[in-house]
């Protein structure tokens, strides 16, 4: 393996054939850096997917009113269909195997005020499970509580830019803001990693609606499925929505008249999809690697053609079969390790770069290469590349030498 002799001439033969070693030794990097980006890619995009649905409890459930689109019991199509505080504590309460359930009234910007400090922020209406739903870890004091909710109290929960902007480094527990002319008194503040669901503050549903026209309508119901499976969730889904369709006259197949989302089903469709991507990523990343390995058997060959009569001449002068074959197959390993690391640390490059760049997204997050597998890619790539050189070695090494002397 350490023989001076044998590198000397295996750096000579490739020094001699520089564009075939370079378009072989490409061959094989091309295809690891292929399978590396690839496999980097459907990595950032499942944890882009994983994070949309992270932000979120993805075992959920959102219903909301909406239009009837077809006449059903005598009642005719376009009938707004409004929910209420009933439809929430129906479905908090009387669904089974709804874990946590919250209700969100129409929201809005607003400005709110402390000292001489203004800022317009969102300000959601919601219960107290609400924190549970958005996954928003609470930093100081509380969140929102039933005895809030049930008394109507006038406090809330404001996010982290909220306190940055109308407190800077001042305690802001137990201090009062103005909210569009009604005075809160903040009793925690959250830190959600959901895309803008930290430019908000929350107050308690009943709260609002009191202060607000006195009407208990809402907007949406969220509710949790706990450890239901796909289809118990599915089971829910659809008594919330006969239920609703019972209660508001309109046809349970009417999907316009009554949103019903089961979330679950969504991230079982979405992590269905990125798998086939996985399986297709690795699909084309191992017919790029046979591509480069069948280029490396190929010049293998060619190479053992045309030292034919150099065999021949070794062979007459006591060479043995073992030393012909360790000789072609070192420079075949030679240039495919060579080749799959210069693959390898590129592909890492790049996708360094990616994320060095901020050219991540919503969608497409922390592009990650498994260390493993780009290992063991490198391996196959080196095992295959000895495989390649074996063959024509060992037809080579069988050669008599009178027949090798007389090739052309």
């Amino acid at each position: 393996m350490f023989d001076l002799d044998k590198w000397q001439e295996i750096f000579g033969t490739i020094k001699k054939n520089k564009l075939r070693t370079i378009l072989t030794a490409f061959s094989v990097a091309w295809g690891i850096f292929i399978l590396i980006v690839l496999l980097a890619a459907g990595r950032g995009l499942r944890n882009g997917a994983q994070a949309q649905f992270g932000n979120d409890a993805a075992n959920s459930i959102w219903t909301e009113g909406g239009v009837t689109s077809m006449s059903y019991a005598g009642y005719k199509p376009g009938r707004k269909i409004q929910m209420t505080n009933t439809d929430y504590y129906h479905i908090k309460n009387k669904i089974a195997g709804v874990d946590h359930a919250s209700a969100v009234s129409e929201d809005g910007s607003k400005i709110l005020s402390y000292k001489n400090e203004h800022a317009g922020f969102l300000v959601r209406p919601c219960a107290p499970d609400h924190s549970v739903l958005e996954r928003a870890r609470i930093v100081e004091g509380r969140f929102i509580n039933e005895i809030d909710f049930t008394e109507f109290r006038k406090v809330c929960a404001i996010g982290l830019p909220v306190k940055k902007l109308l407190f800077k480094e001042e305690s802001c527990i137990n201090k009062f803001i103005d909210v569009g002319g009604t005075k809160y008194k903040v009793v925690g503040v959250f830190n959600d990693n959901g895309k803008g669901d930290n430019d908000r503050i929350y107050i308690p549903l009943l709260t609002s609606q009191r202060i607000t026209n006195g009407k208990d309508n809402i907007r949406l119901v969220w509710a949790t499925t706990g450890n239901a499976t796909i289809e118990e969730s599915e089971v829910m889904a659809n008594n919330i929505r006969n239920t609703l369709a019972k209660k508001y006259h309109f046809d349970p197949k009417d999907l316009n008249a009554v949103g019903v989302y089961n979330n679950n089903m969504e991230y079982r469709r979405v992590m269905g999809m990125l798998d086939g991507i996985k399986i297709f990523i690795y699909v084309i990343g191992i017919l790029t690697l046979i591509a480069g390995i069948v280029g490396v058997s190929n010049i293998m060959m060619i190479i053992v053609k045309e030292r034919t009569r150099e065999i021949g001449v070794r062979k007459a002068l006591g060479a043995t079969p073992f030393s012909i074959v360790s000789l072609i197959i070192q420079e075949s390993v030679f240039i495919t390790f060579i080749a799959g690391y210069v693959g390898l640390m590129a592909g890492i490059g790049v996708v360094e770069i990616i994320k060095a760049a901020g050219l991540e997204g919503d969608f497409f997050k922390n592009p990650e290469v498994d260390i493993n597998i780009a290992i063991s890619s490198v391996v196959l790539i080196i095992i295959s590349g000895a495989l390649a050189g074996l063959i024509p070695a060992m037809r080579a090494a069988k050669v008599q030498p009178i027949t090798a002397l007389r090739e052309d």
